[in-house]
């Protein structure tokens, strides 16, 4: 019994009936549970509007996602439509990997990753024929922050990547060969992407700059300009024996040298320099032993004058010691004329000699007067 009524009379009640019942019948709370039950069934009424399309469009494609997956999908907070959009995608391609299943695609949701951009890239994968892509490498590449739809379309269809790229601050790879020629080359690098390296693999930047060191040394390499203007797939053997796309999320397929230009003279303006330089180097040098004779001729100039300085004071001591010589009896009157004479002697001779030098100098010149010119 239940209040007051038999259990099947209860259970055999609608809740309409229930409202509609006499009020003296119905207790307080008998009309409690009866709104209670109808709340519920108008909850699980709206859910199952809201997905039963969905649902019907899972169990018409074979997708293999119920009901009670969608409702429980709502709880988790996990878009359901996006899970069985994918499902059905998976199922129609004919994917038959068995790790992509509802719960797998739900983590992956629930991990932050685009499901349906990862489906997409693992049907383009197969509808491709000769990239292998499992569910789970996807995942972990979309989930790694690449683009794994765009690496398959890479894959399938190589990118061509501009070397140098555009908008760079010069507009080409400057290079010199060993006769000094400048050589600005332009080049265009046509890669695959490298499923199997996309995660921890380097991207276009290093590309491009393993690809423009290549370059470079490839053209600092050769004899002279003009074998490289002859023949430029040289650089391009030259920097695809490198491997240069090691360790990286591409694989290079050619890489093509789309402009060639010849630039500046560098070893001619290195030489120049070099020359220059060396001359500022010999003319500190030269000045710098400039600089040594005056110093010297200074300081000969300075010894001749103290030798001067000793002579004036010699010269000046001889009157001291001739009186003193007087005075002590060891020089007499005589001595001291004949002194003088000879002292006149001298400075007689020398000025005749003087005189006659002079006269043959200018006998020479009234005979040769055109030497005076």
């Amino acid at each position: 019994m239940i209040f007051g009524r038999p259990i099947a009379s209860v259970v055999a009640s609608s809740p309409l009936a229930l409202l509609a019942a006499d009020a003296s019948d119905l207790t307080i709370p008998a009309l409690i549970g009866a709104l209670i039950l109808i709340g519920i069934l108008l909850v699980f009424f709206f859910i199952f509007a809201s997905y039963f399309g969905v649902w019907v469009q899972s169990w018409l494609t074979g997708a293999g996602v119920g009901i009670g997956d969608l409702i429980g999908m709502t709880f988790r907070k996990v878009n359901a439509r996006s899970i069985v959009r994918s499902k059905i995608m998976a199922v129609q391609a004919g994917l038959d990997d068995p790790a992509m299943t509802s719960e797998a695609l739900e983590a992956h949701y629930l991990a932050g990753g685009n499901v349906q951009q990862v489906v997409r890239a693992v049907i383009a994968a197969k509808k491709a024929k000769t990239i292998s892509l499992t569910f789970r490498e996807a995942a972990a590449i979309d989930l790694a922050g690449r683009d794994v739809l765009e690496s398959v379309k890479t894959s399938v269809y190589p990118k061509v990547i501009d070397c140098p790229p555009r908008g760079s601050v010069k507009s080409s790879l400057d290079a010199v060969a060993k006769d000094g020629i400048q050589l600005k080359v332009r080049a265009r690098v046509t890669v695959r992407a490298n499923l199997q390296q996309l995660i921890g693999g380097a991207t276009e930047e290093t590309i491009i700059a393993r690809v423009g060191e290549g370059i470079v040394s490839a053209i600092g390499s050769a004899a002279n300009h003009k074998a490289v203007l002859e023949n430029p797939d040289v650089i391009s053997k030259a920097v695809l024996a490198k491997r240069l796309d090691s360790q990286t999320a591409f694989e290079i397929v050619s890489i093509d040298i789309a402009d060639i230009d010849v630039g500046a003279n560098i070893g001619a303006r290195l030489m120049a320099d070099q020359a220059e330089a060396d001359t500022q180097v010999a003319r500190a040098r030269a000045e710098g032993k400039r600089a040594a004779a005056v110093a010297e001729e200074k300081e000969m100039e300075a010894k001749i004058e103290e030798s001067r300085a000793r002579l004036v004071e010699a010269q000046a001591a001889v009157p001291e010691a001739m009186s003193e010589a007087f005075r002590t009896g060891k020089l007499h009157i005589l001595d001291y004329y004949k002194l003088q004479n000879v002292s006149a002697d001298t400075e007689m001779r020398k000025s005749i000699a003087s005189a006659g030098q002079n006269r043959s100098i200018d006998t020479n010149d009234s005979v040769n007067p055109r030497m005076n010119h």
